[in-house]
């Protein structure tokens, strides 16, 4: 690891204080670096630095980066909405989904993923705030999709992920506090549960008060994203 203070250091710094406030280990938190847009030569420096956990939000353009990445261990999580058509790529090459919505996804990624890998890792998105413009399902049907995991034996589900609404007052506390209890009451019949990914670069601190395993930092560790062309 290098001497220097980077963005990474930083966030792991900070990562460790809001564990230390909330009473948390800090080994129960993993830090997801959001490398959309980002090159593969940019996600390689962060690799270097230590960093595993890469989520991508647009498969293509995932792909097109993994090959010069191959080799280093990297864990691909894929974090964007997911369509039908596309499941079959994503089954096959990325470790972690954390955008299932539906059966019929769920069902495609467990009848699509190799035999000869583990079993993908899932999480199921939620619409938290019932936005319309957001993916995801309604808190009240969680507990459904969840119970059919059972017949996908090629999936694991993992647990669930949030996008709150970006102007909540309170930082998104509520959100992810409902988000907790939700998958609080899955694991009293589902006691493998144990991933709530949630919070992002404006709110990851309240996100690990209130529970998140798992934070998706994008812009504090790349730095603002390019203009598109």
């Amino acid at each position: 690891m290098p001497d220097t203070e980077t963005p990474l250091t930083s966030i792991r710094a900070r990562i460790q204080a809001a564990c230390a406030a909330a009473g948390r280990d800090p080994e129960a938190v993993t830090l997801l670096a959001v490398s959309k847009t980002r090159g593969a030569d940019e996600i390689a420096a962060l690799a270097d630095q230590g960093q595993r956990h890469f989520g991508e939000n647009y498969l293509q353009e995932a792909l097109d980066k993994m090959p010069a990445l191959a080799g280093r261990d990297l864990v691909w999580h894929f974090i964007g909405p997911l369509q039908s058509n596309k499941t079959r790529d994503v089954a096959a090459r990325f470790d972690w989904v954390h955008s299932v919505d539906r059966a019929k996804v769920a069902r495609r990624l467990n009848d699509q993923r190799p035999a000869a890998l583990p079993p993908l890792n899932v999480c199921l998105q939620v619409n938290v705030d019932d936005e319309d413009s957001k993916s995801g399902l309604p808190l009240a049907e969680v507990p459904a999709l969840a119970a059919a995991f059972q017949e996908w034996p090629r999936l694991r589900l993992r647990g669930l992920m949030a996008i709150p609404r970006a102007d909540a007052e309170d930082g998104n506390r509520a959100a992810f506090r409902r988000l907790a209890m939700t998958l609080s009451h899955l694991r009293n019949t589902m006691p493998a549960l144990d991933t709530l990914s949630m919070g992002m670069s404006a709110d990851y601190p309240v996100a690990i008060e209130e529970g998140a395993t798992l934070v998706r930092i994008g812009t504090a560790l790349f730095g603002p994203r390019p203009p598109k062309a």
